[in-house]
């Protein structure tokens, strides 16, 4: 029987709501963190990334299930795991080696042996001669490296990483990759497992021995597989070329089930899902993202589209997401391929372009549609936000309902569905925006 480390056995993480439903983060999921692997954890933002490894670490408690430490509930053990944040996170006030050393203070470890590990762990991570230094006169990778340090420093079993390289320079963040991968592979640190949460296709290929995409609304594992490309790996090859593009497939199309994996059973919320969740994007950035697509000829590699225009993935993901659900574009094995109707789009007058976006929208759009027929039935064709609000937070967050619903304003005021009184708080039809001010009765909702 394979050893695990870290056990998760139907984990999720919900909220409960004044009614009888609740806002579920994380579906329940199982999963087991093992000796001599680079996990990696992909998914869209939103999908319970962060959650997920905080419950796996035991700074945040399931709402259901429990997470196993050497098969001994991590609430009652005493886990030996370290955390790398995006953010440095470092205590600006203390020298470098006095960053490193204070885990083991607050271990009580006694000062001659934490400054003899905490040097020796600064050398291994290339600081040697900077251990007087303060934060601010270091670089951002620097800076890093002092992360790295101070997690490495009580040798973790299981090293976490949320999102490490994501705030520095490419270059940077390349050196540290390697720099990590050359320690695990030497077995220079005594870590036994790594867990790496990223929105990076690349990076978690590169690095991982086992990837797991996860699905949102709620998060749930869509696939959990092993990579069998040896290391180093090469970007360019075909293998690793398939495997980056296959991974964005299952990552912008949550509703096909992904293939050449073994099969799965479909974990899904206990709620029944009524409303799409909206991308995050405005209409001009859709309109701009066809434009750049049929300059290129309609269709493009969706992550060498990112990397010219200088974007991460995940910046370009609610955009292609929403033309994707307007039906302005097609998404398969990582290009992006535009529609009849997204070139027509991109190729019109900013008037038509607006009405084949109110088309659209209409179309596909369950929320836009809800909000265009509630003010045609009201007799002052006007509605209170809180309606909808209190539609949408049986599905999402409060957060989430919020920002559902600006986005819904954001197109619906594009496309001339509807106006929005921001002081009144109430949807209205552009026809009567100018009467809005008249003082009226206003007939109980």
């Amino acid at each position: 029987m394979t050893e695990t480390i870290i056990r998760a056995e139907q984990v999720e993480k919900y909220y409960a709501q004044p009614s009888e439903n609740r806002i579920q983060v994380i579906a329940p999921t199982d999963l087991a963190i093992v000796p001599g692997d680079i996990v990696a954890l992909l998914g869209p933002s939103g999908s319970g990334k962060s959650t997920l490894l905080r419950m796996l670490t035991g700074l945040s408690k399931p709402s259901a299930g429990e997470v196993y430490w050497h098969d001994t509930p991590i609430s009652r053990a005493n886990p030996n795991v370290s955390i790398v944040f995006q953010s440095f996170a470092l205590f600006p006030w203390l020298t470098v080696l006095e960053n490193v050393e204070a885990p083991l203070k607050a271990r009580g470890m006694s000062a001659d042996e934490r400054r003899e590990r905490s040097l020796s762990i600064i050398d291994t991570v290339g600081l040697d001669g900077f251990g007087a230094a303060f934060p601010k006169e270091l670089s951002g990778g620097m800076r890093q490296r002092v992360g790295f340090a101070r997690a490495l420093v009580v040798e973790p079993e299981v090293l976490f990483m949320d999102e490490p390289f994501s705030a520095l320079d490419v270059l940077t963040a390349e050196n540290l990759r390697s720099e990590l991968l050359e320690l695990w592979q030497k077995k220079t640190i005594p870590t036994r497992a790594i867990f790496l949460v990223t929105h990076n296709i690349e990076e978690a290929v590169l690095l991982a021995d086992r990837i797991i995409v996860l699905g949102r609304n709620p998060g749930h594992v869509r696939v959990d597989f092993r990579v069998t490309l040896s290391q180093p790996r090469d970007r360019k090859s075909s293998l690793f070329t398939q495997l980056v593009d296959y991974i964005y497939t299952v990552l912008t199309r949550p509703d096909v089930q992904p293939s050449n994996v073994p099969e799965r059973v479909a974990i899904r919320d206990q709620r029944q899902m009524h409303y799409q969740m909206l991308p995050h994007a405005r209409p001009g950035g859709i309109a701009g993202l066809l434009e750049i697509l049929i300059d290129r000829g309609g269709k493009d590699d969706a992550y060498r589209l990112a990397d010219e225009l200088g974007f991460e993935l995940d910046d370009l993901f609610p955009i292609v997401e929403a033309a994707q659900l307007l039906g302005f574009l097609k998404v398969a094995e990582g290009d992006v391929a535009i529609t009849d109707s997204g070139r027509l789009f991109a190729d019109s007058e900013i008037l038509k372009q607006k009405e084949l976006f109110r088309d659209a929208a209409l179309e596909h759009i369950l929320l836009l549609r809800q909000i265009t027929r509630a003010l045609d039935t009201k007799s002052d064709h006007t509605v209170p936000e809180d309606f909808f609000l209190d539609l949408l937070d049986e599905q999402f967050s409060q957060e989430e309902t919020q920002r559902q619903l600006e986005t819904a304003i954001n197109w619906g005021r594009y496309a001339e569905l509807f106006d929005f009184d921001a002081g009144r708080r109430r949807f209205m039809k552009p026809e009567v925006e100018e009467a809005a001010d008249i003082p009226v009765e206003e007939t109980v909702e």
